[in-house]
């Protein structure tokens, strides 16, 4: 193959990457997943229709709710209040926007909140709640029960996102300390109805995960809660673990509550790795799927994947290994912080260890970037969604100095891709599924051709 020849494959095969993450973006838009499930309003002058969203996508769901209603049923009295991340409003007529810090929380997300629930309180008995839930709410949904504060949400939102631990046991301690999460805002709203449409970013779609739950039981407990805060280094003060223990529980299963709330699925990682899987396979690879429950520290997935990527490569296969899910890095204590910020996110540690482990293995390339278009370093709006792995990654980073496992071991995957051009930065997406990872084997003249392999 001449050089041309291999920069043109190496353009086409970035280019194929781009389409699949594209893919599994657009699957899970608002303006793609949301309409066919909207509900019909109360009619006018019989009560209102009263939106409250949360999450990244809050401003985006709003959004196409509303050009909805107006085309379908002109008249509706609709109002509301969308909570979103900074960076990501959306121009909308009828429900107020409003951004806050994510994905640690701040003030503006403690007034933001005061205001939803004061919203939520004045839903009558005629009026239909629409609740909009997103990933990223639990951040941004910063009203702490009696007796805490707003800075102690903040230290503990940031040892948790700093432990490694699974997004299961953070949202458990964050529905205990909220005023909203973990079935609360139902709570609020109760006795008048409300449908809950979600697009969910937990693996396992469970409703009482995606934005913490605002509108459906909890199931988790305190005895769960205090294991996992037992378990943080540093350890938590033991005058704010003494606060946390003395709140009382969540609304559980069976709750009254919970008689006039409906919860639906809208979209999740599941369809958004179909939509990829789909086009890999018309593009001539044979996708194996990994799932979109993943989850786990990003550099063990990626030895994971490094495995299955380089058995297909000896093989002789031509597949695209996709999986989602969401991975998380562990910090030792002092690694990060306000004064020692983080460059790089999940998936661009992920694909940092992907590519030291891969070493330059011919015919393989990769994609890892979180579908909400920022992977949560810094968190910062023009932050990238991830980066782009190619056989000759590493080849380039040595010629340019880089030295990628101490890059590695001190969590600066930003700089490391950034350095070589390999970042995915799009923006917000407006939507978020959590992480979408696909990693190409071989060349699709050579494709063996069969079904969908799941592993």
């Amino acid at each position: 193959m001449t050089g041309n020849d291999q920069e043109t494959r190496e353009r086409e095969t970035r280019a194929r990457l781009k389409r699949l993450y594209g893919a599994a973006v657009t699957d899970a838009l608002p303006e793609t997943c949301l309409p066919p499930h909207l509900p019909v309003p109360p009619e006018p002058g019989h009560g209102r229709l009263v939106v409250m969203a949360i999450g990244k996508a809050a401003a985006s769901m709003a959004a196409v709710a509303e050009d909805w209603y107006d085309r379908h049923y002109p008249g509706t009295h609709l109002e509301g209040l969308a909570l979103t991340r900074y960076g990501h409003s959306r121009q909308t007529r009828h429900v107020e926007v409003l951004e806050a810090g994510h994905p640690v929380p701040d003030a503006a997300g403690e007034t933001a909140s005061k205001r939803l629930l004061r919203l939520a309180e004045w839903v009558g008995p005629e009026d239909l709640a629409l609740v909009l839930l997103s990933g990223g709410g639990s951040a941004l949904t910063v009203q702490p029960m009696p007796g805490l504060t707003l800075d102690d949400e903040i230290w503990l939102t940031k040892a948790l996102l700093a432990s490694g631990k699974p997004i299961g046991d953070i949202n458990a301690v964050r529905k205990h300390i909220s005023r909203i999460k973990g079935g609360r805002l139902a709570e609020v709203i109760h006795p008048a109805r409300s449908l809950t449409l979600a697009i969910s970013d937990v693996a396992g779609d469970n409703p009482s995960t995606v934005a913490s739950g605002p509108t459906v039981p909890d199931t988790t407990s305190k005895a769960r809660v205090e294991g996992v805060l037992n378990a943080l280094r540093p350890p938590v003060p033991p005058e704010l673990l003494e606060r946390i223990l003395a709140l009382p529980e969540t609304p559980k299963p069976g709750d009254e509550i919970f008689s006039h709330a409906s919860y639906k699925l809208v979209a999740s990682g599941t369809g958004s790795l179909g939509a990829a899987a789909a086009i890999a396979r018309a593009e001539g690879y044979q996708p194996v799927a990994l799932g979109d429950g993943i989850e786990g520290e990003a550099r063990d997935l990626a030895e994971t994947h490094a495995a299955l990527a380089l058995a297909a490569r000896a093989e002789g296969k031509c597949v695209a290994i996709i999986s989602g899910g969401e991975a998380g890095v562990t910090f030792g204590e002092g690694e990060a912080g306000p004064e020692k910020p983080v460059k790089g996110g999940p998936n661009q540690e992920y694909a940092l260890a992907l590519a030291s482990l891969l070493d330059g293995g011919d015919g393989i390339c990769a994609h890892a970037a979180d579908t909400g278009g920022i992977d949560d370093g810094a968190g910062a709006p023009d932050d990238p969604a991830g980066a782009i792995v190619t056989p000759d990654t590493l080849v380039r980073a040595r010629e340019r100095g880089l030295d990628p496992e101490a890059m590695l071991a001190r969590h600066d995957s930003g700089t490391f891709f950034g350095e070589l051009g390999d970042l995915v930065t799009t923006g917000p997406s407006y939507t978020n599924v959590n992480d979408f990872r696909v990693i190409l084997v071989g060349h699709p003249e050579s494709d063996p051709s069969g079904p969908e392999e799941k592993v």
